[in-house]
C-alpha cells in the first residue's frame, strides 16, 4: 500500500535565541517569589495543616530534636578546615 500524500514543507517563524528574549524583557519574579510575604506564609501554613490532617506531618519529640542537633553538629565539625 502506497501513501499518495506529498510532503509539503512547513514554514515556521524563526526561533528566537535566549539572549534576544532576555534583553528585550526585564526578568520578573514568578510563583512564590512574586507574592508578598504574608501571602506566602498563608499558603505555606495551609500546606502544613493539610499535611498534619492527612497524617503525613511530623513533629519532633525533644529526644529526636536533640539527636538531630547532635548529628548536625558532628557533620559540621568533620567538614570544616582547621583555622591557622
Amino acid at each position: 500500500m502506497q501513501n499518495n500524500l506529498q510532503s509539503t514543507p512547513v514554514s515556521r517563524p524563526a526561533a528566537k535565541s535566549k539572549a534576544a528574549t532576555t534583553e528585550s524583557k526585564p526578568k520578573r519574579p514568578r510563583g512564590f517569589a512574586a507574592m508578598d510575604p504574608e501571602q506566602q506564609r498563608r499558603i505555606a501554613s495551609e500546606g502544613g495543616r493539610a499535611s498534619h490532617e492527612s497524617g503525613r506531618g511530623h513533629r519532633f519529640t525533644a529526644e529526636e530534636a536533640r539527636a538531630a542537633g547532635r548529628k548536625g553538629g558532628q557533620a559540621t565539625r568533620k567538614t570544616s578546615t582547621p583555622k591557622a
